[in-house]
């Protein structure tokens, strides 16, 4: 499983136009956050209802998933995901339909 997630969000990061033809994507979150139980993302704007998946993410490599969210079609505001503490930085995941249409990586201090 991670080896396809990892694969998918190659890419997923090699396209460029992606982003630009989705309206689906990670925004307005803290790039640098502390260790906590709770990651924030902000909006997240799906184009049908979805998930966004938080995994653990270390040296490039995807972990176990550590907390998921459900988010719904259109503009979700103030999106928080409940993780188990995270060790390492983690990896934000949105996938809409089943597919993953955007990821963002998140520092932890």
């Amino acid at each position: 499983m991670f080896k396809t997630l990892s694969i998918a969000l190659a890419a997923l990061t090699a396209s460029a136009t992606v982003a630009a033809a989705d309206v689906s994507y990670l925004s307005n979150f803290i790039k640098e956050q502390n260790r906590d139980s709770q990651v924030e993302l902000g909006t997240v704007r799906a184009a049908s209802d979805g998930v966004v998946e938080i995994f653990s993410f270390h040296k490039g490599e995807v972990g176990p998933l550590l907390g998921s969210e459900a988010v719904m079609a259109g503009a979700n505001l103030d999106v928080d995901v409940d993780v188990r503490r995270p060790l390492t930085n983690v990896i934000a995941v949105l996938k809409v339909d089943g597919q993953i249409v955007d990821s963002q990586e998140i520092d932890f201090n």
